[in-house]
C-alpha cells in the first residue's frame, strides 16, 4: 500500500549495494480488529476507542487519542461503583462528527449482596474532536422508584508514545514523563521527548470531581428517581484546547465540528438510489473522507486512513483526488497545492529524495524528528511523481482552471526532469526503482510488502524494479502534460511529451506483454526479466490507456476468471501464483482501492459490463462490514454461500481510497465524466449494475453551472433523464 507498515522484516535485495539488508519492520498488533474500535478524527488529531468509548491502556493496544503522531492519551475507562459499565450500543453518527454509547450498571453489590440489580441506571456517553482536543459528555439516570447515591470514576494516563513505538518498534531510550494537579478540576500529564519538544495533555472535568488526582477524577452523584445528571471532560493537547472550560463549551464546540464537516461535504455532489443499503454506503464514504480530509496552507487534503496513516502521503492523497474528481474537484486542488509546497528540491539519500520527486509520507513524531525512523519527510515511492502529473492533468481537464495549472507549471516540469533523469537511470525508457539506503522502503510501488514482487516461481525480483502499472502512470502524466503544455503555450513541448508517450507505448507493449498469460507482466527485474505473474497491477494499467483495446479486453477477462475474482473482488494476485496468500498483505489479499483504479480503466475501454461486475462485489462486501465502511483491505478467500468475506485484523479502517472507492465504482459503471472547458457532463455506455434499479445525481458542477441526473432502467439501455439545470451544461449520452 502506501507505507512502513507493509514492511516486512525478511532481507532484501533491493538495497543500494549487494549485501543483504533487512528492511524496515513494524510489527502491528490485530487488537484493532479484534475490539472492533471506534475512530473520531479532526485535523491532526484522532482518537480510538472501543465500543464502549473506553481507551485501553494494556501493552500492545492501539486505543489512545493521538496529536501529530503522539498518543497523547493511552488509558480512560469510565467506572460506575469501580466496575465497567454494561455496553448496550454504540455508534459513530452517519456524519462522523460524534461517537454515542449507550451503557447501563451490572448487578452492584452491597455488602456481598445484589444492592441494585443491572439495567436501571442508563449512562450516555458522548464524544468528538476539535481543534487539537476530545470533549466528552456523560449523561446519567436513575430509572428506579428510589433515590440512589452512585460514584463515578475516570481513570486515565498517557503514555506518551510514539506511533511507530504503539506499532511495535522498541526504543532503547525515552524522555521524561510527570503529572501534576493544575487546579481542583484540571491535572496536566507532561513529556519532554529526547527531540527536545514538550508535550502536554491536559485534562479538564466539568463540575469539579469530589476526589481527584493525576490517575483518577471521582464524582459522587446523588440521584432522585428519573433525575440526571451531567458530567463534562475534555482532553486538550493545543494551547487554543488549553483554555478556560465549562460544560456549556462542550455543546457550542460540538456544533462547530458538526458544522465544519457540513460545509466542507457540501461542497460534493450527492449520491441516492433506489437501494437503501446502497445509500448508507455511500452517506458513509463520504462521510468518511471529509472526516480524514485535514486543512492545510494549500488547502484540503485526505490523509491516508486511521490508526496508522493519519498523516499525508502522497500516493493515497493523489489516488484518492483521482477517485473524487467528478464529486469534489477542491480535493484534488488542495492535494496538488501541498506536495507541490513538499517536493524535493536535493538529493537526499537518507529521505530517498530528489529533485523533482514527490513526497511519499510525512510525520511529525518523536521518533521521525530524531531520525529514528525515516519517514519525517520521505519520499521513498516511485510512483506518487507520475500520479502528481497524472493528478494535476485530470484537473485540468475536470475543471480548466488554467491559472492553477500555470502556478503549478513549475512543479510539472520538475516532475518530469526527475522521471527522466533520477527515475530512468539506466535510460532504457521505463521507471525503476530502488532504496538509497539501507534505511528506506526497499519496495516502492503500492505493493510495498517486502515479497510483493516476484517470479512465476516464487524468486524475489531482484531491482532495480519496473513495474507495470508505474509506465502506465508515465505514459497518462506525459499525454497530460502534453496538454497542459498546449494549453500553457508551449507548443514543441507538448509535441515532445506526447512523442515520449508513444515511444514508451510501444516499448511497453513489447516487454511487458504475456501473450500465454493474457495479461502485462508484473515487473520488469534488474536484468529486465519479465515477472510473469497475474497480478492485479495489470488491471491499473488500463487506467491510462497505454493498453491496446485487444489487450485491454484480455486483460479483463483475465482478472474477472475465477483465479482471481474470488466473488468479493479482484485480488492482488490469482490463486494459481506460487506466493498467492489470501491472508497476506499483498499476495492474495483484496483492496478496494485497487478494485475502483482497475474498474474505473475498465470504463477507459467501455468494458463497463465488467466494471459493474466489480462494483457489484464490492457493493456486497460493504454490507458485511461494520458501519458499511469499506476497510482498507481484506482476505481473498473465495467467497462462500452464506458467509461474508474474511477479515483482514490490522487494516485500517476508515481509509481514504477505500472510501472513496464507492464513489468511483459509480463513476466507472456509469461512464461519468464532467469536463469544464466544453460544458458537458457525459455518460459513455451507461450500465447499472443488478442491485440498483435507478441512481439520482445531484449537483453535478461545472463552472458554467450545475444540473442534477436520473438514470434509470430503460429497456434495454439506462435511460438519462435531467431533473434540475442551473446555467449552460449539457449532458451527452453515448450508448
Amino acid at each position: 500500500m502506501n507505507t512502513s507498515s507493509t514492511v516486512d522484516a525478511t532481507t532484501s535485495s533491493h538495497s543500494v549495494d549487494e549485501s543483504p539488508a533487512p528492511q524496515f519492520v513494524i510489527a502491528v498488533s490485530a487488537t484493532v480488529q479484534e475490539r472492533r474500535t471506534r475512530t473520531l478524527k479532526h485535523g491532526d488529531t484522532f482518537a480510538v476507542f472501543d465500543h464502549r468509548g473506553d481507551i485501553g491502556g494494556e501493552p500492545g493496544n492501539p486505543e489512545g487519542v493521538y496529536h501529530r503522531d503522539t498518543r497523547m492519551l493511552s488509558q480512560l475507562q469510565l467506572l460506575l461503583e469501580e466496575a465497567r459499565p454494561l455496553l448496550l450500543s454504540s455508534t459513530t453518527q452517519d456524519d462522523n462528527a460524534v461517537f454515542t454509547a449507550d451503557l447501563s450498571n451490572p448487578d452492584l453489590l452491597d455488602d456481598g449482596k445484589v444492592g441494585l440489580r443491572r439495567e436501571n441506571i442508563h449512562l450516555n456517553r458522548m464524544k468528538f474532536v476539535w481543534n487539537g482536543a476530545c470533549y466528552e459528555r456523560v449523561v446519567v439516570r436513575n430509572f428506579t422508584d428510589r433515590p440512589l447515591y452512585l460514584r463515578l470514576t475516570y481513570r486515565f494516563a498517557s503514555d506518551f508514545a510514539d506511533l511507530f513505538e504503539v506499532r511495535g518498534e522498541h526504543r532503547s531510550a525515552r524522555g521524561e514523563s510527570r503529572a501534576a494537579l493544575e487546579s481542583d478540576h484540571g491535572i496536566l500529564l507532561r513529556y519532554m521527548g529526547l527531540d527536545e519538544i514538550e508535550r502536554v495533555t491536559k485534562i479538564a472535568f466539568y463540575p469539579t470531581p469530589k476526589a481527584l488526582t493525576t490517575a483518577r477524577a471521582a464524582f459522587e452523584i446523588s440521584l432522585k428517581p428519573r433525575a440526571t445528571r451531567r458530567i463534562f471532560a475534555r482532553i486538550g493537547f493545543t494551547s487554543e484546547a488549553q483554555g478556560e472550560w465549562s460544560g456549556r463549551t462542550f455543546y457550542r464546540r460540538m456544533r462547530a465540528a458538526r458544522h465544519a464537516l457540513t460545509e466542507a461535504s457540501a461542497r460534493a455532489a450527492s449520491v441516492d438510489s433506489s437501494n437503501s443499503v446502497y445509500n448508507e454506503i455511500v452517506r458513509r464514504s463520504v462521510s468518511d473522507l471529509y472526516m480524514l480530509i485535514s486543512d492545510t496552507p494549500q488547502g484540503p487534503y485526505p490523509y491516508a486512513g486511521i490508526p496508522w496513516f493519519s498523516t499525508p502521503f502522497g500516493r493515497d492523497g493523489i489516488v484518492t483526488a483521482l477517485m473524487t474528481l467528478w464529486l469534489d474537484p477542491t480535493i484534488a486542488r488542495g492535494v496538488l497545492g501541498f506536495l507541490a509546497a513538499t517536493q524535493a528540491i536535493a538529493v537526499e539519500p537518507e529521505r530517498d529524495a530528489e529533485p523533482g520527486k514527490i513526497l511519499h509520507e510525512m510525520r511529525h513524531g518523536e521518533m521521525a524528528n530524531l531520525r529514528e525512523v525515516p519517514f519525517g519527510r520521505y519520499y521513498g515511492s516511485i510512483d506518487a511523481t507520475p500520479l502528481f502529473l497524472l493528478l494535476l492533468g485530470e484537473y485540468f481537464r475536470r475543471t480548466g482552471d488554467l491559472e492553477t495549472v500555470n502556478s503549478l507549471w513549475p512543479n510539472a516540469e520538475a516532475a518530469l526532469a526527475w522521471i527522466d533523469h533520477y527515475g530512468d537511470r539506466d535510460g532504457d525508457g521505463f521507471v525503476e526503482y530502488h532504496r538509497q539506503t539501507k534505511e528506506g522502503l526497499a519496495n516502492q510501488g503500492w505493493k510495498d510488502s517486502f515479497d510483493a514482487i516476484f517470479h512465476r516461481d516464487g524468486r524475489l525480483a531482484e531491482g532495480p524494479i519496473a513495474l507495470c502499472e508505474v509506465q502506465a502512470y508515465v505514459y497518462g502524466a506525459k499525454q497530460h502534460a502534453a496538454v497542459l503544455a498546449g494549453a500553457l503555450g508551449h507548443p514543441q513541448r507538448a509535441a515532445a511529451l506526447t512523442a515520449q508517450a508513444e515511444s514508451l507505448r510501444q516499448r511497453f507493449e513489447s516487454q511487458f506483454w504475456c501473450e500465454e498469460l493474457s495479461i502485462y507482466a508484473l515487473a520488469l527485474d534488474g536484468a529486465k526479466r519479465p515477472c510473469r505473474v497475474i497480478s492485479s497491477n495489470a488491471g491499473q494499467v488500463l487506467f491510462t490507456g497505454i493498453a491496446s483495446p485487444e489487450r485491454a479486453q484480455r486483460v479483463a477477462d483475465t482478472l474477472l476468471s475465477p483465479a482471481t475474482f474470488g466473488g468479493w473482488g479482484i485480488r492482488t494476485v490469482a490463486s494459481s501464483e506460487s506466493r498467492y496468500n489470501p491472508m497476506s498483505y499483498h499476495n492474495g489479499s483484496i483492496w478496494p482501492h485497487d478494485n475502483g483504479l482497475i474498474a474505473m480503466g475498465f470504463a477507459r475501454y467501455g468494458l463497463q459490463s465488467s466494471a459493474a461486475r466489480v462494483f457489484g462485489a464490492l457493493f456486497d462486501a460493504a454490507t458485511y462490514m461494520d458501519l458499511r465502511r469499506l476497510p482498507e483491505l481484506f482476505c481473498g478467500f473465495p467467497r462462500r454461500q452464506h458467509n461474508g468475506p474474511t477479515q483482514y485484523p490490522v487494516a485500517c479502517s476508515p481509509q481514504a481510497w477505500a472510501s472513496a472507492t464507492p464513489l468511483c465504482l459509480l463513476q466507472a459503471s456509469l461512464g461519468l465524466e464532467l469536463l469544464d472547458r466544453t460544458g458537458e457532463v457525459k455518460f459513455y455506455r451507461p450500465i447499472l449494475p443488478d442491485f440498483l434499479d435507478h441512481v439520482r445525481l445531484r449537483n453535478l458542477r461545472l463552472s458554467t453551472g450545475s444540473v442534477d441526473v436520473l438514470l434509470h432502467r430503460q429497456d434495454k439501455n439506462i435511460g438519462v433523464t435531467v431533473t434540475r439545470r442551473d446555467g449552460d451544461v449539457v449532458v451527452v449520452t453515448r450508448y
